[in-house]
């Protein structure tokens, strides 16, 4: 396997959005294609950037986002009113999978989350395939541990 470059772990930024979104169509390929120059999603994005509980990572090679993870950290009134975290959009490009980029983002997460007095960090996965499941526990994350339920508003599953 062939040494990577220098890998940066660091929160996206306003000039990241296109990266972001090119991440996101590996993840979700029949979502609709996004427009960076939109006005909507660039007023969605800068509303993102501004909100304090939410922290979008990504892994930058040769200047190139190539993975990322959304945390979103909850205020809470149990646990001694210690906030949980949220891990959501875990992807990286296909070129550069089975690298170690996604356990290492995921990782940076987590150890974000503890600086923030998380008790907890919480990650659902709609896969079923057995080295997905292995992938989120060597980042950390143990199965078995809460039965996980989602709701749509259509009562459909969109993916």
């Amino acid at each position: 396997m062939a040494e990577l470059p220098p890998v940066k772990i660091r929160f996206l930024g306003l000039n990241d959005l296109a990266g972001l979104l090119r991440l996101y169509r590996f993840l979700n390929p029949r979502d609709p294609v996004l427009a960076e120059e939109s006005p909507d999603v660039r007023d969605q994005w800068q509303a993102v950037l501004r909100d304090e509980r939410l922290s979008y990572f990504g892994s930058e090679i040769d200047g190139v986002v190539v993975s990322t993870c959304t945390l979103c950290i909850v205020p809470n009134f149990t646990r001694s009113m210690r906030p949980y975290g949220v891990i959501e959009n875990v992807v990286t490009d296909p070129a550069y999978r089975m690298k170690g980029l996604g356990t290492a983002i995921l990782r940076h997460a987590l150890e974000f989350s503890w600086t923030k007095g998380c008790y907890k960090v919480m990650l659902a996965t709609g896969s079923k395939r057995e080295e997905t499941l292995r992938f989120y526990e060597k980042a950390g994350f143990k199965r078995g541990v809460k039965t996980g339920f989602v709701a749509h508003p259509d009562g459909q599953n969109p993916s």
